[in-house]
Formats: C-alpha cells, sequence, structure tokens
C-alpha cells in the first residue's frame, strides 16, 4: 500500500510541475509581448512626432490663410447662437475656421492648391466657393459649377459669404391632384381607343370628311399583280402571260374614253 500512494504521490507532483512550468511560459511570454507592443507604440510615437515637426518646419513658408466674412439673413432676426453654430470648413473639414464677433473668419495653414470653402450652418444655408491658391501666394475665388468645371465665374476676395436662405429640414408632402389620375398611362390607354371609337364614325358621316379620305385611298392604291401570276411568268416566261394588272389597266384606259 506505501509503493502505491507513493507513486502516486510522484504522478501528482509531476503533474502539478508541468502545470506550473506551463503557466509559467505563458506568463512570461505575455509579459514580452505586451512589452514589445508598448516598445513600438513609444517608437512609432516618437517617429511621427518627428516627422510632423521636419514637414511643419520645412513647408512653413508655403502655408497661407483664406479670409472672408458671414452674414446671416437680412429679413430675418438673426439667431443669437448662429456665430457659435457657424463654422467654414474646407477639404471635407481638414482645414477649418471659426467666426469671431463680426462674422469674419480666416482659415490657417493652407498649402497651396483648389479648395472648396463650405459653411456649414443649421440655420442658414450658404453656396460653396472655389479659391485657388497658386504656388506664389495669389489667392482668386470663383463659383463652383460642377457641370461645366471650365466655366470660370469670379468672386470678389475676401470672401463675402451671403445666404441663400433658412435650411429647410421638411418639405411639404405632395397632394393628390385630378391631373395626376387623367395623365395616368393606364387611363389614357382606356379613354383614347372609347373617344376614337365615338368619334370616327362621326367623322366618316361627314360627306367632306369621306371624299378626302376616298382621294387618300386611291393615291395610296396601286395594282400590283398576285403573287402566283409573278411566279407562272417567271418559270414559264414572261412572254406567254400578261399580269392582270396590265388587263387592268387597259379597262380602266378605255373605260375613261
Amino acid at each position: 500500500i506505501g509503493v502505491e500512494t507513493r507513486k502516486r504521490r510522484e504522478k501528482r507532483d509531476r503533474r502539478n510541475l508541468t502545470t506550473f512550468y506551463i503557466k509559467a511560459y505563458i506568463c512570461v511570454k505575455t509579459m514580452y509581448l505586451q512589452n514589445c507592443i508598448f516598445i513600438l507604440f513609444c517608437v512609432n510615437c516618437i517617429f511621427s512626432s518627428i516627422t510632423c515637426y521636419e514637414v511643419s518646419e520645412g513647408n512653413g513658408h508655403d502655408l497661407y490663410e483664406i479670409e472672408g466674412k458671414v452674414f446671416p439673413q437680412e429679413s430675418l432676426v438673426p439667431n443669437p447662437n448662429w456665430i457659435i453654430d457657424t463654422k467654414v470648413m474646407t477639404k471635407g473639414g481638414y482645414h477649418m475656421g471659426f467666426l469671431r464677433e463680426d462674422g469674419s473668419f480666416a482659415i490657417h495653414n493652407v498649402p497651396s492648391g483648389s479648395y472648396v470653402v463650405e459653411v456649414i450652418s443649421p440655420n442658414y444655408t450658404y453656396e460653396p466657393v472655389r479659391v485657388e491658391i497658386n504656388s506664389k501666394g495669389k489667392l482668386r475665388a470663383r463659383k463652383v459649377n460642377y457641370i461645366q468645371t471650365s466655366q470660370v465665374v469670379p468672386v470678389p476676395y475676401p470672401l463675402k459669404l451671403k445666404p441663400l436662405g433658412p435650411t429647410r429640414y421638411f418639405y411639404t408632402r405632395e397632394q393628390w391632384r385630378a391631373t395626376d389620375f387623367l395623365f395616368n398611362p393606364m387611363v389614357l390607354m382606356m379613354v383614347l381607343p372609347l373617344l376614337l371609337i365615338m368619334v370616327l364614325p362621326r367623322m366618316m358621316n361627314d360627306p367632306e370628311t369621306r371624299k378626302e379620305m376616298e382621294q387618300l385611298n386611291n393615291l395610296t392604291k396601286y395594282d400590283m399583280p398576285e403573287m402566283s401570276e409573278v411566279i407562272t411568268s417567271f418559270f414559264g416566261g414572261a412572254d406567254k402571260q400578261k399580269p392582270k394588272s396590265i388587263k387592268s389597266a387597259k379597262k380602266s384606259k378605255q373605260s375613261s374614253s
């Protein structure tokens, strides 16, 4: 009995020792990975800050400002918080400017290029303006035209942005009208044939219209030979049989004479 219990204890000790080694290995590995990730994150932050500083130092002389003024709606009483709620941005918010108390704004650190200046306001809708900055720092503003891009309509600079009107968040629902029912294609398909059936017989009763119809029929009527006669004349010879159209033409000449 003592030998069996000793063997069991040895097996249990070995099992506990292996589990201890496995847990220790896992802990050391996780700590090593965490330290590696932390070190890589610190190195990345350092390099990104260095590159940003170098870019700002190297391109500091190529950065410009876009200036202008935003006006509220003249016919309406302006919202007292419209200056706080209104923002001016370019490049989808990459460059942004805020309004001062008099409505003027300035977008700083803008490199040379072409930008669409947009006014974001919850109260008013403004028309965007395109501002082009050349390498020498000369600014030129023009209206935005996405359809005819070659058309240039200049706008005075510094910008003076006036609202087109208050922002509409809700639209009136379209109401039902009788013309929508009358001009429905299915209704027209049913009504027009009925009108033709009712009107055409009355038109045919008129003698003048009947004469005109007969004249048109006579003009469009041609004496064409039958297909059987054409085939027999082709295979049997053209001199043996004459088409009926010629005979009918001769009879019509004799009757007229």
